[in-house]
């Protein structure tokens, strides 16, 4: 049953793209809505992991609370520019990975320091 339901909502989503003139403009509007709800999501997530760790937060030191931050800053610029940044390939690829890989380990090691206070 939820197979027919999950295939029908693909269907649905799937008609005005193929039969409805401008139907590449619906679908970029259904990617733009669905991209929207997923970093509605993960902002909602993240208040809910700072409204539990709040105190740990508000305890860090000033150092390891800028790595955080920072780090978090670098995660949103680069789900921002994904489309500058990885639509070329090459370098701008390459750098893409290496800041993402940087800022998440940044966080790991603030959260690893955290826990042994």
């Amino acid at each position: 049953m939820r197979t027919a339901r999950n295939i029908a909502i693909i269907v649905l989503i799937a008609i005005p793209v193929a039969f409805l003139p401008g139907g590449g403009r619906a679908a970029t509007a259904v990617v733009t809505v669905l991209t929207m709800a997923f970093l509605a999501t993960i902002g909602f997530a993240g208040r809910q992991v700072y409204r539990e760790n709040r105190l740990t937060y508000d305890t860090l030191p000033d150092d390891q609370r800028a790595i955080l931050l920072g780090s978090l800053g670098v995660i949103v610029l680069m789900i921002v520019g994904a489309d500058e940044m990885l639509g070329g390939g090459g370098f701008g690829a390459v750098l893409w990975v290496t800041l993402i890989a940087c800022a998440i380990l940044g966080i790991a090691g603030v959260w690893t320091r955290a826990r042994t206070y």
